[in-house]
């Protein structure tokens, strides 16, 4: 099929009015109630095949074209040209292929799509898909298993593109998956936005994702927690989450219970005179254990017991509160920090 063929796809929408033909930069989409100008899917020529469609140069009276500029005709995606364009609800064209979008859809794309079988199947069709186009565009890169982080696309959009991947008869936890490039994008939000993605993550069951963005919630309040947002996690995830922050506290407990280990007695420092750092060590343990919070630092804890040095005179006291607390260090290093 020769690119050119493209000309015949919406002759209804031009009759015979010259084409001004745009490249469609989602990173700067913006949502407006103004009435779109019309787009036409006339693909441009393109020198080296895998650049973007070359633009004509703007006229008043030209109608506005605008094409993806990953799924444009001349977009080497495949060795097969594009055979389908779909056209958003804000009007731009991604020209792609029905075959790779039929494979990973078991409903035909929303029953959008013809089957190789349906007699209705034939090139240069045009699909209108109710999305706008920076969802739109998201969703083929999905399905094409492409990296569209180049774009910028906010947590809102990629949160709102995956949550239409099922009503497209796409698998989400198939196609997002560690070594897909929207798993490394998600990921990336988590630091900021933890709740939201951990949110996304449970309910498309995206355990890999879910793992280790719980990391990022562990300084996370649970009784701020509101019943719309444990509905949207639901119980499997928010179960997972409380057990998360409560076995890090109570492991933090068990971990301060236990005081420095005393040392043989000498003529200067007895049992007796060793008690002064079991109380101390006690006080200091039950005042973290009160606030065992599940992100505490290491550097906190080790500030809130060193200064329990300057009060012993005892040499091998100091040296076995120096242990005690570096092993404490150690076994909290090792406790669990994701579900």
């Amino acid at each position: 099929m020769e690119i050119t063929n493209w000309d015949s796809v919406l002759q209804f929408a031009t009759g015979n009015m010259d084409l001004n033909l745009q490249e469609h930069d989602f990173s700067e989409y913006s949502t407006s109630s103004s009435t779109p100008n019309l787009q036409v899917p006339t693909p441009p020529h393109s020198t080296d095949g895998g650049g973007s469609p070359v633009c004509d140069d703007p006229s008043d009276h030209n109608v506005l074209v605008s094409i993806s500029t990953t799924f444009y005709p001349g977009a080497n995606l495949h060795s097969l040209p594009p055979d389908l364009a779909l056209l958003s609800s804000d009007s731009v064209f991604f020209y792609v292929h029905s075959h790779i979008i039929l494979a990973v859809s078991d409903n035909s794309f929303l029953s959008l799509i013809p089957t190789s079988s349906s007699k209705e199947h034939s090139n240069n069709m045009v699909i209108h898909v109710p999305e706008l186009s920076p969802v739109l565009n998201i969703i083929l890169h999905i399905i094409y298993d492409k990296s569209c982080s180049h774009y910028s696309p906010s947590l809102e959009t990629l949160s709102a593109a995956v949550n239409r991947l099922p009503s497209y008869g796409i698998d989400s936890k198939s196609r997002i998956t560690p070594s897909t490039p929207i798993h490394t994008l998600l990921l990336s939000h988590a630091p900021l936005s933890p709740l939201e993605v951990y949110t996304l993550a449970a309910k498309h069951d995206l355990y890999d994702l879910a793992v280790p963005t719980s990391s990022h919630l562990l300084s996370f309040q649970l009784s701020t927690i509101t019943d719309d947002i444990a509905e949207a996690i639901g119980p499997k995830y928010l179960r997972r989450m409380f057990f998360l922050h409560i076995g890090r506290s109570e492991a933090l407990k068990r971990i301060l219970l236990q005081p420095p280990h005393p040392h043989a007695p000498t003529p200067w420092c007895d049992f007796t005179n060793q008690k002064t750092l079991t109380r101390a060590w006690a006080l200091a343990s039950a005042y973290l254990a009160w606030d065992a919070r599940p992100d505490i630092s290491t550097g906190f804890l080790e500030a809130a017991l060193a200064p329990l040095a300057e009060h012993l005179s005892c040499d091998l006291c100091k040296q076995g509160l120096n242990d005690r607390i570096k092993n404490l260090i150690v076994q909290w290093s090792v406790v669990k920090r994701t579900i």
